[in-house]
């Protein structure tokens, strides 16, 4: 890739920073979403580390056997996918001791590494950064018109943003934020997006640990959890889910340590459970919410390719919607150094996503796909923060519903911010 058509990332702004604070870096995330880009952007030499053939696993059994010739070069040095051989993250903790110097190796990885023989964690020279997919502002389809930081301090504007096309919509969704696929039509990128899954299948995930997995029940299981995108569903509950649907059984331990190496890809993104800040006497859940890194994976598992399909099933467009705000939140979210969660109570009260703010701070967003559910959204948050309040809990300093169709971000009477997505920046 030629460096001067390199599209800027949000994370670009962290990686200069944490290269200015420790003497490496990793940046880690799913395949195919630009890590090795951005590594490429702030570096000034590299070396690919990819199992392949020819030059590419030379440099592999190299760094196994001669690592500080790999090390050599103008810094920073980018090591890709250095996973590939573990040695270098100990060789390289000792290099940035010896040199006392910041930012000289930036490591990319798209999967968690296997920690044996590694002998030291890396703390206070490695700074660790996770990539996601584009988000909507990266890739071009939001305006940019409200800071998702502003909004959380309060400071929300009120703006005529425009007319959203439900297709439109449908088809970001059915796109995906991956890099590669930016200019692609929905079907086209959904095509690319079924090919990324299935090579996923048949060879990232025995190159992971060696483990000899069964392909069949991995794609049953990948099916399940696009079918319940965006939802709580248990363990037992995606069980269930292959034996209704699919007529078939897996076995609940298997399907756990498919689903951590799933984790281990970085091809599941889920939201943790919030309550540590709430501090009211109401029992909080502690089911996670499902995401994969990217909608278009659930849609692509589904084999929703066009836009129409999306939108003739409502429900499972919402979910998908929901899926796509929350990974642009957790994007923006990271900018300013803030976490995102979802809440769910055994009062059956829900929010669907949380952000918490260095200063302990929270703020709690409802997403709806359609204008129509702004003021029932609207509602149950003032409904379930006056609850919070009665309970001598910590209420959400900011409310606001981040909605698909509204062509205005504005401050409603009671207080609820209401902003388009296609509005929304960090």
């Amino acid at each position: 890739m030629e460096i001067e058509k390199y599209r800027r990332r949000i994370v670009d702004d962290k990686i200069e920073h944490y290269l200015k604070l420790f003497g490496a870096i990793s940046i880690e995330g799913p395949k195919y979403c630009g890590k090795t880009w951005a590594g490429r952007y702030h570096s000034k030499s590299e070396v690919l580390l990819h199992k392949t053939t020819g030059e590419l696993s030379n440099n592999v059994e190299l760094a196994k056997i001669s690592p500080t010739l790999i090390l050599e070069g103008e810094k920073p040095k980018l090591i890709d996918e250095w996973q590939e051989a573990t040695n270098l993250w100990d060789e390289i903790r000792a290099d940035v001791d010896r040199t006392g110097l910041k930012g000289q190796y930036i490591l990319t990885g798209s999967s968690t590494p296997n920690r044996e023989g590694i002998a030291h964690s890396g703390a206070g020279r490695y700074g660790k950064i996770h990539l996601r997919t584009m988000s909507l502002f990266e890739s071009g389809d939001s305006t940019g018109d409200v800071s998702l930081e502003e909004l959380c301090n309060n400071k929300g504007k009120e703006k005529l943003t425009g007319d959203v096309d439900l297709r439109h919509l449908a088809g970001l969704i059915i796109r995906g934020g991956w890099p590669g696929n930016i200019e692609y039509s929905p079907k086209d990128s959904s095509e690319a997006i079924e090919q990324y899954i299935k090579l996923i299948i048949d060879d990232d995930l025995i190159r992971l640990d060696g483990v000899n997995r069964d392909k069949h029940k991995m794609k049953l299981l990948l099916k399940s959890l696009a079918r319940n995108e965006s939802t709580t569903a248990s363990n037992m509950t995606l069980k269930k889910d292959i034996s209704e649907v699919d007529n078939e059984d897996i076995d609940v331990d298997t399907l756990a340590s498919y689903l951590n190496a799933l984790d281990k890809l970085y091809l599941l993104d889920n939201d943790e459970p919030f309550s540590s800040n709430i501090r009211s006497s109401v029992r909080v859940k502690q089911s996670e919410k499902r995401h994969f890194a990217d909608p278009s994976m659930a849609c692509a598992l589904l084999n929703i390719k066009e836009e129409d399909k999306l939108i003739n099933d409502l429900e499972t467009f919402g979910f998908l919607f929901e899926a796509m705000v929350e990974r642009d939140l957790k994007i923006y979210a990271d900018s300013f150094n803030a976490k995102c969660y979802h809440y769910q109570d055994y009062q059956n009260r829900e929010i669907d996503s949380v952000i918490e703010l260095e200063n302990g701070e929270w703020c709690a967003f409802e997403i709806k796909l359609g204008a129509n559910k702004i003021e029932e959204a609207a509602k149950n948050l003032l409904k379930l923060k006056e609850s919070i309040e009665k309970e001598n809990g910590k209420a959400p300093l900011v409310l606001c519903v981040i909605c698909g169709l509204s062509n205005a971000t504005y401050k409603r009477p009671d207080g609820v911010y209401v902003v388009p997505i296609t509005a929304l920046k960090p």
